[in-house]
C-alpha cells in the first residue's frame, strides 16, 4: 500500500538530487581539507550559531550540515566513504526522491529545533542514516576497524546503546537534536517495523497451525 511518504516522493520526483550523498560528502571532504590548510578557519564560518544567524549569517542556517565527520585523517576517509555507500544504498532502496525527503526531513527538523534551542548538529542526522541502513540491510556484513566482521544491526545495537546514553547524560538542547533525528527513523519505518511484526506473527501462527 502506497503511503504518503511515498506519494510526497512522487511529488518531489522533479526537483529531487539523485546521489544526493555523494555531493554531501564530497563537500565534507572539501571542508576537511580547507581546515587543515587554513586552521580550522573554514569550519569555524559553517558551524550553526544561532546569535550570529541572527546577526545576518544566514548560511549558517544550513552550512553546519557539510562539517567534517571527524577531525583524524585515517578516520574521515572511511566515515566519508561509509556515509556515501549508506546514502548510495538507502537510494537504490528507496529511490533517490524518498531518500531526499528522509535526509531534507531531518535537516529542516534539526534546523527547527536550532532555532528553538540555539543548538544544532549534522551528527546526530548523519546517524540516523545508520539506522535507516541497519533496518533496511541487518545482515549486511562490514570489517570493524577493515579487519574484524560485524553484522550491521550489531552496529545499530551498539548506537541505540549510544543515543540512549547521550540522551541521559547530554544537556536538553542535545537532547531534542537526538530526538529529532530518532523522530525521523520513527516517521520513515514505522509501517516497514508494523509490517514485519505482523509478518512474524503471521508465520508463528502458521507454525503452530501445521505442527
Amino acid at each position: 500500500m502506497s503511503t504518503w511518504i511515498d506519494k510526497l516522493s512522487r511529488k518531489i520526483q522533479k526537483i529531487a538530487i539523485p546521489s544526493l550523498m555523494k555531493y554531501i560528502v564530497i563537500i565534507m571532504g572539501a571542508v576537511f581539507v580547507l581546515d587543515i590548510l587554513f586552521v580550522g578557519m573554514m569550519s569555524q564560518f559553517l558551524y550553526f550559531s544561532r546569535p550570529a544567524i541572527m546577526a545576518g549569517q544566514i548560511w549558517r542556517v544550513i552550512s553546519f550540515i557539510f562539517l567534517p565527520i571527524n577531525s583524524s585523517m585515517i578516520f574521515i576517509i572511511f566515515a566519508l566513504y561509509f556515509y556515501w555507500f549508506i546514502g548510495e544504498s538507502l537510494e537504490s532502496e528507496w529511490g533517490y526522491a524518498k531518500f531526499n525527503l528522509f535526509y531534507i526531513t531531518g535537516i529542516i527538523g534539526t534546523i527547527i529545533a536550532g532555532l528553538i534551542t540555539g543548538f544544532a548538529t549534522n551528527h546526530y542526522l548523519n546517524m540516523s542514516l545508520f539506522f535507516a541502513f541497519a533496518v533496511l540491510y541487518p545482515e549486511f556484513q562490514v570489517r570493524l576497524f577493515f579487519i574484524l566482521p560485524v553484522k550491521v544491526k550489531w552496529l545499530g545495537y551498539i548506537n541505540a546503546a549510544y543515543f540512549l546514553f547521550e540522551f541521559v547524560v547530554s544537556s536538553w538542547p542535545r537532547r531534542i537534536a537526538l530526538l529529532v533525528s530518532v523522530a525521523n527513523i520513527i516517521l520513515f519505518f514505522e509501517g516497514d517495523v508494523r509490517r514485519r511484526i505482523n509478518n512474524t506473527k503471521r508465520q508463528r501462527e502458521w507454525r503452530k497451525h501445521f505442527r
